[in-house]
């Protein structure tokens, strides 16, 4: 095949904003109900809602609920399981889901009489933020449905507590605050949902407290259940404030399984638990210097799962992850053949068989199946299929880079690559920098679309995993510790000097972007670095005094004290390392995004950063978008957002293009 040589960013590309909007997003929070394989699914095209998707033994898919219906939860703002459900012997499958845009909590019979709509459990409560749900389970003797409960006391993003509670199934509760039953006293500020035991007599459950992140510390409880239904004396049995666990589960014989990273890995432990609750010493059950667990940004991921046979399903890895199956007594592990890098923390095991979510490099995330007694796996829901010739869709390559004092940086890096379109011999090509978000995260190595989008037009796109990067144990993720603003700064600058060093990026021609964590990552880059020739900033921080007081919600209202510093100790650190103080840096044009919605990282720091550029003469679009929160959910949003993004690269990198509207630049 002949190829056209043409300037790297002008290529023409079949991959559109619209075909990487209409793949945004992945299944989550899938469960086994009786032979059935239900998940959430994204829904780009019907205003970003999340739909329940049921596969029925037959291997048939259908949604179970009509739009409007958003099954999705906003405890913590990030949610977490917003459904659980039983078969019913004769009567079909009960479920019960949270809806978006109420926070109510609904039970739905889907196999009913034609028609049947869901009814609501819970009631409306017009303080704060409201009555919100999460990480439901049907109790198996109990009429009830026992999960969190977040309640807003009053006006402010702070004023709400959490705790355990027992919603009846009657709808009793739909207008009766006082007919929800408090499982447990409220001891701590963030909970998790219950795990039962096999035998029904005692309940687990992980909690942490303000200052810290689960990801810092967090404790595993347990109390005794009675036969009335209610909680004993709740004990903490494991964790502690320097150790972190983000899932705790119950095997076949009543012992307790829970991740933990007290060795400087999240590595996985089971423990006997004696007749007065007492927690027997806890052995690990595979000890290495790998990953089986990860950040707890939602509440009820499941990076482990308990089989009937007595193995266990592990997501883990180094980096990258796989799923692999433990033998707890033999302490042997199988990691499952295949060509996917990331596992999803969503298992569900059904007898000896378990399903994940997984993507790799050339495929989209898709449910797998594993049969672990034959080793085979299969797609069984969400399948992927090649949107477009896989020609047009990038080759990764996965990097270590040097950057300062000589610590490693780890990243994967995307040349742009296009089946019958190259660049001229005498010009290297541009690429962006992508700083993730979190920043307690990573970036996944798998297909996105997002990045086809650019690579696929002669733009190459580098995802660094900067320090503070889950994926690589406790001691890389905490360089980060009250190094936010410097250490990522300095790995995505390193990481770009790196690629013009070595002749693969343009030096003249580097951008950086990143959302939420990551634009803050941008911004502070644009404010002390002379790296880029521009930035996309997408609903980023930018003042961290604003942010650390009364702007931001609960959950990471006091993330600031470990990766910044507790304020009344470093005022001035806080002021030194705003982009909002430093907006006269600025000297390249930038791009700003932003969800109208959103009450994470709200709009009111993106105008005044906009305020105090204004009349500066840098070459600057805002682009504001109603309805959407923290994360685009709407197809037409993300069209509107990747073609500016486009825009603003092919005039910083000097390229023209007709099939992206320019954009409306301000000085």
């Amino acid at each position: 095949m002949t190829t056209t040589t043409a300037r790297y960013g002008s290529w023409p590309s079949p991959v559109s904003a619209a075909l990487a909007a209409a793949h945004d997003g992945r299944p989550e929070y899938l469960g086994t109900v009786g032979d059935e394989l239900w998940w959430t699914a994204p829904r780009p095209a019907e205003g970003g809602r999340r739909a329940l998707v049921r596969r029925r033994a037959d291997g048939t898919e259908e949604s179970l609920l009509p739009p409007p219906w958003n099954v999705r939860s906003r405890v913590i703002e990030y949610g977490g399981q917003p459904w659980a459900a039983v078969a019913r012997p004769g009567g079909g499958p009960l479920a019960v889901f949270c809806h978006f845009p109420d926070q109510r909590l609904y039970a739905y019979e889907p196999d009913a009489a034609p028609g049947a709509e869901p009814r609501p459990l819970t009631p409306v409560s017009d303080v704060g933020g409201g009555l919100r749900w999460v990480d439901p389970v049907v109790h198996p003797d109990r009429d009830e449905v026992w999960c969190v409960l977040e309640e807003f006391t009053g006006p402010a993003p702070t004023d709400v507590r959490r705790v355990l509670a027992a919603v009846p199934l009657d709808g009793s509760a739909a207008e009766d605050r006082g007919a929800v039953r408090e499982l447990a006293d409220e001891q701590h500020r963030f909970v998790t949902g219950p795990r039962l035991s096999p035998d029904g007599r005692r309940a687990a459950w992980i909690a942490w407290d303000h200052p810290r992140m689960p990801w810092d510390g967090a404790e595993v409880l347990l109390a005794e259940v009675t036969p009335e239904g209610t909680f004993g004396a709740v004990r903490t049995v494991a964790g502690g404030s320097a150790e972190s666990i983000p899932q705790a589960e119950w095997d076949a014989a009543g012992r307790l399984l829970f991740v933990s990273d007290r060795t400087g890995w999240w590595n996985l432990y089971r423990a006997e638990v004696a007749a007065d609750g007492s927690l027997a010493a806890p052995e690990a059950l595979c000890p290495r210097a790998e990953e089986f667990g990860g950040p707890l940004w939602k509440i009820g991921l499941r990076w482990f799962t308990p089989l009937e046979n007595g193995l266990i399903a592990v997501v883990h890895g180094r980096g990258t992850t796989t799923l692999g199956i433990l033998d707890p007594e033999r302490r042997a592990l199988v990691d499952a053949a295949g060509p996917r890098t990331e596992w999803a923390a969503a298992l569900a095991a059904h007898g000896t068989r378990v399903v994940g979510v997984a993507a790799g490099p050339h495929s989209a995330y898709e449910l797998v199946e594993l049969d672990t007694r034959t080793g085979r796996s299969r797609v069984v829901g969400a399948a992927h299929t090649d949107a477009v010739d896989p020609a047009h869709l990038p080759e990764p390559r996965v990097r270590t880079f040097t950057g300062p004092g000589g610590r490693e940086i780890h990243a994967q890096v995307y040349p742009p690559r296009h089946p019958r379109y190259s660049g001229p011999e005498d010009e290297l090509p541009p690429y962006v920098i992508w700083a993730h978000g979190g920043p307690t995260g990573h970036a996944p190595l798998v297909l996105d679309l997002e990045i086809a989008y650019f690579t696929s037009r002669g733009i190459g796109v580098a995802e660094v995993n900067y320090g503070g990067s889950t994926g690589y144990g406790r001691e890389y993720r905490d360089r980060l510790r009250e190094q936010w603003g410097v250490v990522d700064v300095e790995d995505c600058a390193a990481v770009a000097a790196a690629l013009a060093a070595e002749g693969t990026a343009d030096p003249a021609r580097l951008a950086v972007r990143g959302g939420s964590a990551g634009g803050w990552t941008t911004a502070a880059s644009l404010v002390s670095t002379d790296v880029y020739a521009c930035g996309t900033i997408i609903y980023p921080i930018l003042d961290l005094r604003g942010w650390a007081t009364d702007e931001t919600h609960d959950f990471e209202s006091q993330y600031l004290h470990g990766l910044i510093g507790p304020l009344d100790q470093v005022p001035a650190r806080y002021k030194e390392r705003s982009p909002i103080e430093h907006v006269d840096r600025v000297t390249v044009p930038f791009l700003l995004l932003q969800g109208l919605d959103d009450v994470i990282c709200p709009p009111a720091q993106a105008e005044r950063f906009l305020a105090r550029a204004a009349g500066r003469g840098v070459p600057h679009a805002y682009l504001a978008f109603e309805g959407e929160g923290h994360g685009f959910r709407r197809a037409d949003t993300m069209v509107r957002a990747l073609e500016a993004e486009l825009a603003l690269y092919a005039r910083a990198f000097g390229v023209e293009r007709t099939d992206v509207p320019d954009l409306d630049y301000r000085t």
